[in-house]
């Protein structure tokens, strides 16, 4: 891990938590519903510098077809809201909360090990599993990518829930995007 990826992290933490107040705090739905898709990119660009591209690019899958949807939703709503101020208060103990919740966070990431580094050294009493699996997976899978052997064999079933989260999302874009079949208020199209 280089010298300045800490520094990105903490900018993309700060960035996800100034979009989360935005969208919390605007008035406009469709303003808050796009802050709140600054969130998710910027939740894939942290899984994308913690070395996780294949979470990184479902998180952007998923953010794009669920921003889709609400575009669609929100544009089509009425608004009969009625504004209410939010009170001191309240505004203080949300920041108080988030100030307490920011600080556990930046003591949680200056603990964490280095990544890129391993845990244990292959004599330490309490190898990880990451021992296991560079040890075994070529003799009991046959797969010679590691990778492929982790995701197909050793974790099949995350790896099937990922693509049906993915597939789930596309067919729920697509029954609200559709065209063919829907009714107009003035009659079939």
């Amino acid at each position: 891990m280089s010298d300045l990826t800490p520094v990105v992290l903490y900018a993309l933490l700060g960035f996800m938590i100034l979009g989360s107040i935005v969208a919390v705090e605007i008035a406009d739905l469709l303003s808050a519903v796009i802050a709140m898709g600054a969130v998710g990119f910027g939740l894939s660009l942290v899984y994308l510098f913690l070395g996780a591209p294949d979470l990184a690019l479902t998180q952007v899958v998923v953010e794009i077809l669920i921003l889709v949807f609400l575009i669609r939703l929100v544009v089509q709503r009425k608004d009969t809201t009625e504004q209410h101020p939010p009170g001191a208060l309240l505004v203080g103990g949300i920041m108080l909360v988030m100030g307490v919740v920011l600080t556990i966070m930046v003591m949680a990431f200056s603990d964490m090990h280095p990544f890129g580094s391993p845990l244990f050294s292959r004599t330490a009493a309490a190898p990880t599993i990451a021992f296991d699996y560079l040890r075994e997976a070529v003799a009991q899978t046959g797969a010679t990518n590691i990778v492929t052997a982790i995701l197909l064999d050793f974790r099949a079933y995350d790896t099937l829930g990922e693509a049906t989260v993915i597939f789930a999302s596309i067919v729920g874009a697509y029954a609200v995007l559709r065209r063919v079949g829907r009714i107009s208020k003035g009659g079939t199209e």
